[in-house]
């Protein structure tokens, strides 16, 4: 792949705008640079505080110039900018948040309270604006929870440059505007591993893009990538008693499991991430051990030295990219009331089917194919039960990675070739199991890249929530 530095081939990409009437109606509301409005994000499962920190100006806007409101339905939170004056929706978006699962944890339904920083990123109004902060509600409505004004002419709008770093293009097919623009970053890669971490990049993306419909969209994809040496190779892993300064802050055992990688260190790898032009973001680690994270349009994370990493690369931003559920539901995991009382989960992978005349993938079940649809579940339940015993085990006895590794394997060969072998395998319907919940919810197919570690990539509804999302950034 040819790399190419960014601050000549990013101006370029950026003078070719798009024309037409929407493009001016673009240019009447917004400048064309880009506004980051950083919040605290404080509370429990009983309490939420919203409180403004900065409001910041990055670089050019990466994103559709067309596209700027969002019907996807997609998050559980929901942001609004408004027109001050006329009250007219000039941008919206749909995302998730670490804020949105640690209020489901237990220590926050026992009443901890945690503070954890997050962003909005919107094109920069010409004019004064309302911001307006939106939550699902149980009904799966959108309830607003806080807003703000901001005046771009204000002098508390922080201008200051954007610091120029070492970005380059993994490759590039058009204008960020008229394309999706992914960006890469590395965290716990010293300066003598760089190259080491352009490996890793090129060979990490290229895992994704092999698998559909990822592959058959490349066209519509930039990726790009930074550079970011850190003063020590890793990352923490607190369970070990192994800290680490990361530069971009991320961290094993993030919401207390013990493989769930995350940055809580917002404004470090967004202000990193400010001098390249990105709507999505994957922050690979430094590390062997098996791990990552995926929350929607935020950022996913996977551990690029694991022998599933190429797995953890594209599941974690099935979740970040598309807002695809987990479709397991033996594993541990750290929420305690993920779905809470949503009459119907708002991922596209996933449905309590109240009404399956109404499923909302109904257009993809072939004529014939039972809903709910019937499989082997008790006995794979009981498979599974058995690896995550043996799992249990080896973490309780400080087994290396590789043991670990050798168990995931194993299940991986076992589930692949038991669930390859139900009735109704590679077909679309409704096999109930689906969000950590055992009864009651529901996934498309027998199996999925959001269900097992089986290389057997997207099933065809998660695919078509994936395209559904490419063409919000590309039309």
């Amino acid at each position: 792949m040819i790399k190419n530095r960014i601050p000549v081939l990013f101006s370029l990409l950026l003078s070719v705008l798009c024309t037409g009437a929407s493009a001016a109606d673009f240019d009447a509301d917004f400048t064309g640079a880009t506004m980051r409005l950083d919040f605290f994000h404080t509370g429990n499962a009983d309490t939420e505080i919203v409180t403004l920190d900065q409001v910041r100006i990055e670089g050019p806007w990466p994103g559709s110039r067309t596209r700027l409101l969002d019907r996807t339905n997609l998050g559980k939170y929901f942001v609004e900018i408004v027109d001050l004056d006329s009250q007219a929706v000039l941008y919206s978006r749909g995302f998730a948040s670490i804020y949105g699962e640690w209020e489901t944890t237990g220590p926050a339904a026992r009443g901890e309270m945690k503070t954890i920083p997050e962003a909005i990123r919107f094109p920069e109004p010409r004019k004064p604006i309302q911001v307006r902060l939106r939550k699902r509600a149980a009904a799966q409505s959108f309830v607003e929870i806080w807003q703000t004004t901001v005046d771009p002419a204000s002098r508390h709008v922080h201008r200051a440059a954007v610091p120029d770093r070492d970005v380059w293009s993994v490759f590039t097919n058009g204008d960020p505007s008229a394309a999706v623009d992914l960006l890469i970053l590395g965290d716990g890669y010293t300066g003598d591993e760089m190259e080491k971490y352009r490996a890793d990049v090129e060979r990490m993306a290229g895992h994704l893009f092999a698998h559909e419909p990822f592959a058959s969209r490349k066209s519509d994809f930039n990726v790009w990538a930074i550079d970011t040496p850190a003063p020590e190779s890793g990352i923490s892993r607190p369970r070990s008693a192994l800290f680490r300064n990361s530069p971009l802050g991320a961290s094993y055992n993030s919401l207390d499991s013990e493989r769930y990688v995350l940055t809580l260190d917002d404004r470090a790898w967004r202000d990193v991430a400010a001098s390249a032009p990105y709507d999505f973001v994957i922050i690979l680690v430094n590390s062997e051990k098996y791990g990552g994270g995926g929350i929607y349009r935020l950022y996913a994370t996977a551990a690029v030295d694991s022998a599933f990493a190429p797995y953890l690369m594209v599941h974690e931003f099935g979740h970040s990219f598309a807002g695809l559920g987990d479709e397991y539901f033996t594993s541990d995991v750290a929420y305690e009331d993920f779905q809470g009382a949503l009459a119907e989960p708002v991922e596209p992978n996933i449905t309590a089917l109240a009404d399956p005349a109404r499923l909302k993938w109904r257009d993809l079940v072939a004529e014939g194919t039972p809903l709910p649809t019937p499989w082997e579940k008790a006995s794979y339940e009981e498979a599974s039960r058995e690896i995550q015993d043996r799992r249990r085990q080896l973490r309780k006895d400080g087994a290396p990675e590789k043991e670990v590794e050798k168990l995931f394997i194993e299940e991986r060969e076992a589930m692949t070739a038991r669930l390859g072998a139900e009735k109704y395998a590679g077909m679309v319907g409704a096999f109930e199991g689906a969000s950590y919940q055992a009864k009651g919810l529901y996934r498309p197919s027998a199996d999925c890249i959001m269900f097992t570690r089986d290389e057997v990539g997207f099933c065809p509804v998660c695919s078509r929530a994936i395209e559904r999302v490419i063409d919000l950034y590309t039309q």
